[in-house]
């Protein structure tokens, strides 16, 4: 059975060429447009992978990570940031809320499907 990646990002086009990415080696896709909306998939069904913009409308990657890891079945589901944002306090404040790493944009689709094989195991 593929594993199955949730895709957190209030730009469309990120979530198309994110999900074409990750669709081309197996894996099953399902968007989410901000934090909040992420919240509501994942408090229905279980991800193997989330993948989350830090800077979105309604709720941010950071609150994202900090409610996902409050819930028992996303404990340790790994959680990867991408995001425009780079600098090293935004990357320590993403460790702290539960970040398994952080990816900046724009994305080389090669390095994200590392990244998820490496997660994903």
């Amino acid at each position: 059975m593929s594993k199955h990646i949730l895709i957190v990002d209030d730009s469309l086009s990120i979530r198309q060429m994110v999900e074409v990415t990750l669709k081309s080696e197996g894996y099953q896709v399902t968007k989410a447009e901000d934090g909040q909306d992420a919240l509501e998939h994942c408090q229905k069904n279980q991800y193997d992978f989330v993948l989350t913009d830090q800077n979105m409308p309604r709720m941010d990657g950071l609150t994202l990570i900090k409610s996902l890891r409050q819930l028992p079945d996303y404990k340790t589901t790994p959680i990867v940031v991408l995001t425009t944002e780079a600098g090293d306090a935004m990357k320590a404040q993403g460790r702290a809320a539960g970040a398994t790493g952080w990816m900046v944009k724009p994305f080389d689709p090669t390095k994200l499907l590392q990244v998820a094989q490496k997660v994903l195991g």
